[in-house]
């Protein structure tokens, strides 16, 4: 008892609460007078009866009070939210604060993953409810009645009376991440990735593991396409491309062969379960689960015959497959008829126009007005995927990337198709791709980053002007830290923040340069190192705009770069077709189009590439034999440790789970 006594003190010295969590609520009028039942004061006294600290900071326009819990808190929310946590064992069980050594720690030493806390949290603040009859709230003269069974956090929402939940920044992780990540350019593409885990969960973290990885191999194409560019190759330069070309395949795909293993180490780190394959079938099921679930409210009000509730379940099956059919049909059709036309008269435009001067404004034009239309196409694919029948939040995302991404495609690529197949015009794709690498990814390095941080003055300077206003110019005070962050804008996509968060437009700005220096390789060798630039860049840029220019997001489960990755590997098929056109047109100048030697041989290799890319995709295993040996190992055990713990119930043995993992 005094072991485990000791080991619980330690847990606790080891984990000192930090305020993660801020509910904004309005500031109090200071000629008000101070009333029991505040509903502020009560809220802040409800969360310390379930243990919370609670800190409560006066700002300019807002009151915040911050939250911080201590483990032994967060681990009865846990046991009560039923929580499945890895064991030493290799399996996830149920959590419990009494077998608290049986749970494996994250990387960073502590407990619970910040996802898990999160969850712990919002558990905890939701859970509080009215336990006796009504009571009466006010408020600045307003009277609020939480009722019986009501959470009070709910219903001051509902009133207008809490503005918002937020996660707070920790001052020193960030000033730690700042220092080793954000700032730290000297190890190019180097970074804590464990680290950015734990401060903001799985999803971030494969992000930044992914871009660093991606701009790493990146510099043996860019090394090449440098040499290419430098060196005149002459007569062999139609020799010299295809084995540019051909590398460049071989390169993109076993680079996300790798990229796989390197995602499976990373899950085994992180502690997710996961094997091969299995992010699909753990989709698939979750999808299937919430599919049935609707047919089974029906089969409640019709009754339980076995022969109705299968044709509920057929015709409520095949209505979805219609309704996802129909949204893809019509995303299809909006951009045949609407975009497409558009950016076949820019493209058209462009060629014909002989003033760079006239090229320069129409493609600024052709940039702002794209960006609505885009806009519209992304509203528009929002909606269709809300209007399908799934209450799977990741199915629904993926569905949503599949549709905008479309939209993007044809933005993207469809002016630089018309300029290599109707017009056979190198010089100017060359033109078109300079312009969308430096000009369209500089701009939008600025405007991500400026975008953010102008919003948060704008919101800043409103405050103190409406605070001068009250106090006729006798304002001179200052903003707390935690009202600044309230201020400053949430990491939120920029087509639906309900299914997808900022990840969304950077996935997406990844995506679009893969296919852009892929896809036209042969064209603009060049591409490649103004890419590794660019994405060097990015990491740091992007680091500080989420240490100091957001808000600290909300934390996904999800371990993967999910739809994204097909993505890529459809502009890999797609590279092969187009840049066998652009060798064609580069060794048929006069556009005859005679099946000649050369000809035949860039067809022969377009098949022959297609086959190397199906064949690398089989050779590299997706997971390292360290990682599928610890899970098999892990398999072994947990199943020998089940049947002792089985045998031992039966013969009335009275050890702990606990004791066995010691003992082993």
């Amino acid at each position: 008892m005094k072991g485990h006594a000791l080991e619980e003190q330690t847990v606790f010295e080891e984990e000192q609460p930090v305020f993660e969590i801020g509910v904004v609520v309005p500031k109090r009028d200071e000629k008000q007078e101070i009333d029991n039942e505040n509903c502020v004061d009560v809220l802040a006294a409800e969360f310390r009866k379930m243990g919370l600290i609670v800190e409560r900071v006066v700002g300019l326009q807002n009151e915040i009070l911050k939250l911080a819990a201590p483990l032994a808190i967060l681990g009865k929310a846990a046991a009560e939210l039923q929580l499945k946590k890895r064991t030493y064992i290799g399996v996830d069980l149920q959590f419990e604060w009494d077998e608290i050594d049986a749970f494996i720690r994250q990387p960073d030493g502590s407990l619970f993953s910040w996802h898990e806390r999160l969850l712990c949290y919002h558990h905890m603040l939701y859970g509080t409810v009215n336990v006796d009859n009504s009571i009466m709230l006010k408020f600045d003269n307003k009277e609020v009645y939480w009722e019986m069974g009501e959470s009070v956090l709910r219903k001051l929402e509902l009133e207008g009376i809490v503005k918002e939940v937020f996660p707070l920044h920790d001052d020193v992780m960030r000033k730690q991440l700042l220092k080793i990540w954000a700032l730290n350019w000297w190890d190019f593409t180097k970074q804590p990735i464990d680290e950015i885990c734990s401060y903001y969960g799985m999803k971030i973290a494969t992000y930044f593991a992914f871009l660093g990885m991606y701009t790493r191999w990146l510099l043996f194409p860019a090394a090449f396409g440098l040499i290419l560019h430098l060196i005149d190759f002459g007569s062999l330069q139609l020799f010299v491309l295809p084995v540019f070309f051909v590398s460049l395949v071989m390169w993109a795909v076993l680079f996300f062969q790798f990229w796989k293993r390197k995602n499976s180490a990373l899950l085994s780190r992180w502690q997710v379960n996961q094997a091969p394959g299995a992010g699909r079938e753990h989709k698939a099921f979750d999808l299937e689960w919430s599919l049935f679930q609707y047919p089974s409210e029906l089969m409640k009000k019709q009754g339980s015959d076995k022969i109705i509730e299968k044709e509920v379940y057929q015709r409520e099956e095949w209505l979805r497959r219609f309704m996802r059919y129909r949204n893809d049909f019509v995303v299809i059709l909006s951009i045949i008829c609407l975009q497409l036309p558009f950016e076949l008269a820019y493209a058209h435009l462009y060629e014909v126009v002989t003033s760079d001067l006239l090229k320069f404004g129409l493609t600024v034009v052709y940039l702002l007005a794209i960006q609505y239309f885009t806009r519209i196409g992304g509203k528009m694919a929002v909606d269709l995927v809300n209007r399908e029948i799934s209450n799977n939040i990741e199915y629904r995302a993926d569905s949503l990337v599949y549709k905008v991404f479309g939209l993007y495609f044809m933005q993207s690529y469809v002016g630089l198709f018309y300029h290599t197949l109707l017009h056979r015009n190198i010089m100017t794709l060359r033109q078109v791709l300079i312009q969308r690498l430096i000009f369209s990814e500089v701009l939008e390095n600025l405007l991500e980053n400026s975008i953010p941080y102008l919003k948060y003055s704008f919101k800043k300077y409103r405050a103190v002007r409406t605070k001068r206003k009250g106090e006729r110019g006798s304002f001179a005070g200052k903003f707390p830290r935690v009202e600044k962050e309230y201020l400053k804008p949430a990491y939120s996509a920029s087509i639906s923040e309900e299914l997808e968060d900022g990840l969304f437009d950077d996935f997406l700005e990844l995506a679009l340069q893969f296919g852009m220096i892929m896809m036209f390789a042969c064209a603009f060798p060049l591409a490649f190192t103004f890419a590794t630039l660019n994405n060097i860049t990015e990491i740091r840029t992007d680091a500080l705009k989420l240490l100091v220019m957001l808000r600290r997001p909300i934390p996904r489960r999800d371990a993967t770069i999910g739809a994204w990755l097909n993505i890529f590997q459809f502009l890999i098929v797609m590279s092969i077709c187009t840049n066998c056109v652009l060798l064609v047109c580069l060794y048929d100048r006069e556009g005859k189009w005679n099946i000649s030697p050369g000809l035949a041989a860039i067809l022969l290799m377009e098949h022959a590439l297609l086959l190397i890319k199906f064949l690398f995709s089989h050779i590299v295993p997706e997971e390292p034999a360290w990682v599928r040996a610890n899970r098999m190992k892990n398999a072994t055990h947990a199943q020998d440790m089940c049947s002792r713990e089985l045998l031992r119930t039966i013969s009335g043995g009275q050890k702990t789970f606990k004791e066995l993992v010691k003992n082993e």
